[in-house]
This record gives structure tokens, sequence and C-alpha cells, in this order.
């Protein structure tokens, strides 16, 4: 049996650990600190029946637009060993319960690679996230990104339907998709 329940200072290092076994994107502990220390609230492990830790997410507030209170998953990893058992689903609705309840948030939003499409149908199907925009080489190896938010309240498209929220899904990394197709097009003329 796996349980969900707020992080420690003492479980940083595990947080850590499991960043390392799955993700390309590597934080130092300082960051961990950062993030614990200034809203410890929105932190949360997944824990199994003997106390490892098998997955966490890790989230803020964002502080640079303070008239719209919004959050940010910074990470979200479940040991390949868990995956597949809601763990991320229950990590990220811990996260978004508390930014609703302790900051009154509109919003959170994150950032998933392009080439990432479990974690895109986590975000975009079981969790609701919208794709906002697309960051082109977001990543440090140049790999667009995804910016997806979930609104909490006063959606903007809060009337659409789930078919209609999913078609609007697929024309934008369909249109994502032909533009980098035309990129590639063009780079290749060019390397003619």
């Amino acid at each position: 049996m796996t349980s969900i329940r707020q992080a420690t200072v003492d479980d940083l290092i595990y947080m850590q650990n499991t960043n390392l076994w799955c993700l390309p994107e590597n934080y130092n502990m300082k960051y961990y600190y950062y993030h614990i220390l200034s809203w410890p609230q929105l932190l949360y492990v997944a824990e199994d029946h003997k106390g490892k830790i098998v997955g966490y997410v890790l989230a803020k507030m964002e502080e640079d637009e303070p008239a719209e209170q919004h959050g940010h998953i910074t990470s979200l990893s479940v040991l390949r060993t868990h995956r597949k058992c809601g763990l991320a689903t229950s990590l990220m609705t811990s996260s978004h319960a508390r930014m609703t309840e302790t900051f009154d948030a509109e919003h959170t939003a994150l950032h998933v690679r392009k080439s990432n499409h479990a974690a895109f149908h986590l975000y975009s199907q079981t969790l609701k996230y919208d794709i906002n925009d697309i960051e082109k080489g977001y990543y440090a190896d140049g790999e667009d990104a995804y910016d997806m938010r979930k609104y909490f309240k006063n959606r903007p498209d809060k009337f659409l339907s789930e078919e209609e929220r999913a078609e609007k899904a697929a024309k934008m990394a369909a249109e994502a998709e032909a533009a980098e197709k035309a990129e590639a097009a063009e780079a290749a003329e060019d390397g003619a």
C-alpha cells in the first residue's frame, strides 16, 4: 500500500534521488530547500508500505504576477516500479488542493516535453490541463515544451465540453507538429 503525505525536510534527499532516477531535468539540493522553505504546503510525497519515497511533486507559487495568484508544478516524478497506480494523479491533486485552499490560486501551470506522450496524456486527459502555448527550445537539449495550465476558477474556456477541450488540444498539437515539419523542411532546403 502506498500513501500520499506532505513532504518534510527529511524527504528532500529521497525526492532528489527519485528525480535523478526518472527525469533528465535535475535540480541541486538548494532548489529543493528553496521550495520547501517557501511553499511547504505544496510539496507531497508518495511513500510505500516500507517508508520508501517512490514519488513526489515539487510545486511553488509564482511571484511575478501578484494580481493573479497562480501556482507552478516544477517537477513530478514516480519511480517506474510504482507507475500506473494513480500516484501521479494523487500527488498532483493534493498539491492543487493546497494551492487553492492556502493561496487562493486562480490556476497552475507546468511545462512538459513534447515527446513525453505519457505525461502529456496525464496532464491533458486525466488532470484536465490545457495547452496554453508552445515554448521553442525550452529544455537544455533544445526540445520544445508545451506550456500547460489548469484553471481552478474563472477558466476562460469553462463552457467547453470535454469533447471540445480534446479537439482544442488536438488542434494545437497538430498545428505545432505542422510548424515543426515546416521548419525541418526549410532547414533541409537551406542545407541543400
